[in-house]
């Protein structure tokens, strides 16, 4: 599985920017999908997951009712639509796909850079 991210680029403090994720392969459906964030200095994070079907999802608190993850497996997409963006959400964006459950993520893509002024 390739992944491929894009959408990020430079915001406002209070804007949105939505990211994409294009994964390639037939089978899409059959991976949980993540985003993970890596600011300057910092550990690369988890962000958000959402499951095969698009029908549970997962959030860092830090992004808890700004970010919403969605996926279209017609399309072979995952998306990271983000409002309300501060400062602190600064930081290269990564999507990642897992197989199994509970396991570390198996393919993850190069990553998209976002960043938010004050």
């Amino acid at each position: 599985v390739q992944l491929v991210e894009s959408g990020g680029g430079l915001v406002q403090a209070g804007g949105s920017l939505r990211l994409s994720c294009a994964a390639s392969g037939r089978t899409f459906s059959t991976y949980t999908m993540g985003w993970f964030r890596q600011a300057p200095g910092k550990e690369r994070g988890f962000v958000a997951r959402i499951s095969r079907s698009g029908g549970n999802s997962y959030y860092a608190d830090s992004v808890k009712g700004r970010f919403t993850i969605s996926r279209d497996n017609a399309k072979n997409t995952v998306y990271l639509q983000m409002n309300s963006l501060k400062p602190e959400d600064t930081a290269v964006y990564y999507c990642a796909a897992r197989y199994f459950t509970n396991h570390e993520y198996d393919y993850w893509g190069q990553g998209t850079q976002v960043t938010v002024s004050s």
